[in-house]
């Protein structure tokens, strides 16, 4: 279940209740079920974190959205220090491979967010793009530059 991702390895602490795995989430402060998104979501928070140097605090896990009257959620939403969205994280599971349904899915989504920076990972592949909104229009990128 553990499958080794395209990420650094960090220590999580990871419980074991009854034959179900647990992993301590540092962000929502809370031991959470640990199935193959969450090891991918807490990787990449990580990645985040200690990588990219984003602060813990102004990351978001699983936050509340609505979208045509339906109830969502988003699994990273990183803010800046003014509070505003900056960068909006969708996770899938290793075996789940990254097709145009799961990029419309986070493009949904940003229609209720706004935020100028998409990904995409399931661990493994890891896509990145800018939002112009202006020209309504996307760029693909290579990569996360640092928080600054």
């Amino acid at each position: 279940m553990l499958t080794p991702l395209n990420l650094p390895p960090y220590p999580f602490k990871i419980t074991d209740q009854d034959g179900q795995l647990f992993l301590f989430d540092e962000i929502r402060k809370k031991e959470v079920v640990l199935t193959p998104e969450e090891w991918v979501r807490q990787h990449f928070v990580q990645y985040l974190i200690k990588e990219k140097k984003y602060p813990r605090s102004l990351i978001k896990l699983e936050g509340g959205l609505r979208l045509n009257g339906q109830a969502k959620r988003s699994d990273i939403v990183v803010f800046n220090n003014r509070g505003e969205k900056i960068l909006m994280v969708e996770c899938k599971a290793p075996s789940v491979k990254i097709t145009q349904k799961v990029f419309d899915q986070i493009a949904r989504y940003n229609i209720t967010h706004h935020v100028p920076l998409l990904a995409v990972t399931n661990g493994l592949n890891h896509y990145y793009c800018k939002i112009d909104f202006d020209n309504h229009r996307f760029d693909f990128i290579a990569g996360l530059d640092s928080y600054v």
